[in-house]
C-alpha cells in the first residue's frame, strides 16, 4: 500500500489536514522506543486506498529530540511527502522543506493557513514559491477545506528535488526565497491580535485565564449534571438496572458470584458488583464529564488558546520539573482526574508524567469533591475553605520541588508555537473529541472494572471491616477525628465526594471538618483514578507515588491538627 506522509512544523494545521483527508477510521500510537504520538488513517486516492501518516510536528530532521528523531527515521519508509508549510510564517518553515526535499522523496508542498496570511497582510506569490521549491506547491486552508481536494489531485505530480546542503547554505535558500515570493503590506492592529497579545501577558493573562476556566467548569458542570440527571441516571435505574439484575439472579441467585456481580444492596455506587458500581461509576459519573472536558479541550486548542496558556504558566512549571503544557492535565483534573491522568501522556519524559500524575493525585480535587467541599465548609465561613484550598496549592509547589530536586531522569525544555486564534472546524472538533473518548473507553474502563472487582474482594474477605478496626483509632490520635471517619476514608477510594458527604452527620467542629476534607483530598485517589494510574505509571511507580500518598496525608493531617485543634 502506498504511504503518504504528512510532515512540518508545530502549529501548522497538520492534523486539521489529516482529518480532512483521513475521515473517521485513524489509529494513533507511540513511535517506538519515544513518547512521541502520531496517528495514522487511510484516504481515497486514484481510486485506490493510500496509507497517510500524521508525522510528529518537527522544526528540523537533526534528531536532537524526540520529535526529530521520529520524523527523522519515519521519513525513509514513505512515498510520497505532503509538507504542510505555514503561510504565515515561511522563513521558519522553509528550512524543514528543503531538508525534506534534500531526503529524495517526491514531495508536494501544502501551504496551509493561506487565509490567516491574507488577514496578516501576507502576500505569497505561489506560482513563484513552487518554481523556486520545484515541487507543486498548493494553498490550503485546512479547516475550513478549502484547496484540500486539489492538494490531493496534484499527488501525482510529486516530484524528487534530491542534492545537499549545508545549514548555512540552507538558511542562505530559505531567505533568498522568501524575499523573492512574500510580500508584506501594511494592516491595522485587529481586536483579535490585540487579544492574542493579552492573553499571554501575565498582568491580564492570568484574569483572563481564570474567567476562561470558570466558563468552562460552568458549562461542563451544568451540562454534565443535566445528562445525568435526565438521561444517563434514568436509564441506569429504570432499564439496565433491573435487566442486568434479573439475569445474575436467574443465573447466581446467591453467593459469591452474585455478590461479585451485583454487589450488595441496590444502590449503584455502593453496592460495589462489578455489573453495577463497575459498569455505572465510569459511564454515569465519569464519561459525561470526559466527554465534556475533551470537547472544551478540543475547542480551545483549535481555537489556539491553549499554546497561549501554556506559555503563561511555563515559568512557574519549570520550577516544579515541568513545562506550560502540563497545565493541561492539571485543568482536566480538574474536572475528573481519569482523563486528566491519561492526558499526562503528552509529556515527553517518564519523570514529568510521573511527577504530573502524583501531583494530580495529591493536590487536585474533582469538580464533584471541590462542590461538597465548598459545600460542607461555606456554613462554616470563607476561612475555613481558604484554608483547604492553601494547603493543597501550598502541596502542589512544595511536593513538586522535591519531586524535581530527588526523582530521576530529565525536564527537557519546549519551544511551543504560539498560533494566532482561528474559528474552529465543527467536523473536526467533534472529531478530535471523539477519539479521545473512544481511548478513554477502550483504554480506562477495563482498568475500572478490575479495580471494582478487587475492592469488592476486599468487602467480600472481610478485609474491609479489618481496615476500619485498625485505623478508627489512628483517625482519633494523629488527626483529632472521631473513629468514625475511617469508615469515610474507605469509601473515598470508591468516590471522594459522597466520602466528603458522609463527614456531615459526624457532628464534627469546623477545624475537624476542615482537616477530614483536606486529608480526603490528598489521600489515595478514587478507584476511577487510582487505576487508571497503574495503568499510565505502572507498578512500580505507582507504589511510589502511594508512599508519598501516605507520608503527606500523615504530615499534613498531624500539621493541620496541631494548628487548628
Amino acid at each position: 500500500m502506498m504511504r503518504v506522509l504528512l510532515m512540518g512544523n508545530p502549529n501548522v494545521g497538520k492534523s486539521a489536514l489529516f482529518s480532512r483527508l483521513t475521515g473517521v477510521h485513524v489509529m494513533c500510537s507511540n513511535y517506538p522506543g519515544t513518547t512521541v504520538s502520531y496517528c495514522t488513517g487511510r484516504m481515497k486516492y486514484g481510486g485506490e486506498m493510500v496509507e497517510l501518516v500524521d508525522v510528529p510536528g518537527t522544526y528540523a530532521l537533526t534528531a536532537e529530540n524526540p520529535a526529530e528523531k521520529a520524523a527523522s527515521e519515519m521519513l525513509p519508509e514513505g512515498d510520497v511527502v505532503i509538507d504542510v508549510v505555514d503561510a504565515t510564517n515561511l522563513e521558519r518553515n522553509l528550512y524543514l522543506t528543503l531538508q525534506v526535499l534534500e531526503s529524495g522523496k517526491p514531495t508536494v508542498v501544502a501551504l496551509n493557513m493561506s487565509d490567516d496570511a491574507r488577514h496578516l497582510g501576507v502576500e505569497v506569490d505561489v506560482d513563484d514559491l513552487e518554481r523556486s521549491l520545484g515541487v507543486p506547491v498548493v494553498e490550503t486552508v485546512a479547516v475550513t477545506g478549502e484547496g484540500v481536494k486539489r492538494l490531493v489531485d496534484r499527488l501525482s505530480e510529486a516530484r524528487t528535488v534530491g542534492g545537499e546542503r549545508s545549514d548555512e547554505e540552507r538558511w542562505k535558500e530559505v531567505g533568498h526565497i522568501v524575499s523573492k515570493v512574500q510580500k508584506l503590506h501594511e494592516k491595522d492592529h485587529t481586536f483579535t491580535e490585540a487579544l492574542e497579545d493579552a492573553t499571554i501577558k501575565p498582568l491580564t493573562g492570568i484574569p483572563i485565564a481564570l474567567a476562561v476556566l470558570f466558563l468552562m467548569f460552568s458549562f461542563i458542570i451544568n451540562t454534565g449534571n443535566f445528562i445525568i440527571e435526565n438521561v444517563l441516571d434514568p436509564f441506569f435505574i429504570g432499564v439496565y438496572g433491573p435487566l442486568v439484575r434479573g439475569l445474575v439472579e436467574g443465573v447466581f441467585p446467591s453467593g459469591m458470584m452474585h455478590e461479585i456481580l451485583l454487589g450488595s444492596g441496590e444502590d449503584f455506587i455502593e453496592s460495589l458488583g462489578v455489573l453495577t458500581t463497575g459498569v455505572y461509576v465510569p459511564l454515569d459519573m465519569v464519561l459525561p464529564f470526559v466527554v465534556l472536558f475533551y470537547l472544551a479541550l478540543s475547542f480551545l486548542e483549535d481555537v489556539g488558546y491553549l499554546p497561549r496558556l501554556a506559555t503563561l504558566m511555563d515559568n512557574l512549571m519549570h520550577r516544579i520539573g515541568l513545562h506550560g503544557s502540563a497545565i493541561v492535565p492539571t485543568i482536566l483534573g480538574l474536572g475528573c482526574n481519569v482523563p486528566g491522568v491519561l492526558s499526562t501522556r503528552i509529556l515527553e519524559t517518564k519523570k514529568q508524567r510521573f511527577i504530573s500524575a502524583t501531583l494530580m493525585a495529591l493536590c487536585i480535587p474533582c469538580l464533584a469533591q471541590n462542590a461538597v467541599i465548598i459545600g460542607l465548609l461555606s456554613r462554616y465561613g470563607l476561612r475555613y475553605i481558604a484554608i483547604t484550598y492553601a494547603t493543597l496549592l501550598a502541596l502542589y509547589v512544595v511536593v513538586g520541588l522535591a519531586l524535581n530536586r530527588f526523582i530521576p531522569g530529565e525536564s527537557p525544555e519546549i519551544l511551543l508555537e504560539v498560533p494566532p486564534y482561528r474559528r474552529p472546524d465543527p467536523r473536526s472538533l467533534l472529531k478530535k473529541t471523539w477519539v479521545r473518548v473512544k481511548y478513554f473507553i477502550t483504554d480506562a474502563v477495563p482498568y475500572v472494572l478490575l479495580g471494582v472487582l478487587a475492592v469488592n474482594l476486599t468487602y467480600v474477605t472481610g478485609v474491609v471491616s479489618f481496615i476500619a478496626g485498625f485505623f478508627g483509632p489512628v483517625m482519633g490520635e494523629l488527626f483529632g477525628l472521631p473513629e468514625e471517619a475511617a469508615i469515610a476514608l474507605i469509601v473515598g477510594f470508591l468516590r471522594k465526594d459522597v466520602a466528603v458527604g458522609m463527614l456531615a452527620p459526624l457532628g464534627m467542629s469546623a477545624e475537624q471538618l476542615t482537616i477530614a476534607s483536606t486529608i480526603l483530598a490528598i489521600y489515595f485517589p478514587c478507584i476511577a483514578t487510582f487505576t487508571v494510574l497503574y495503568r499510565e505509571l505502572g507498578l512500580k511507580d505507582l507504589l511510589k507515588s502511594m508512599a508519598l500518598m501516605v507520608v503527606v496525608t500523615v504530615v499534613v493531617g498531624a500539621s493541620l491538627k496541631a494548628v487548628l485543634l
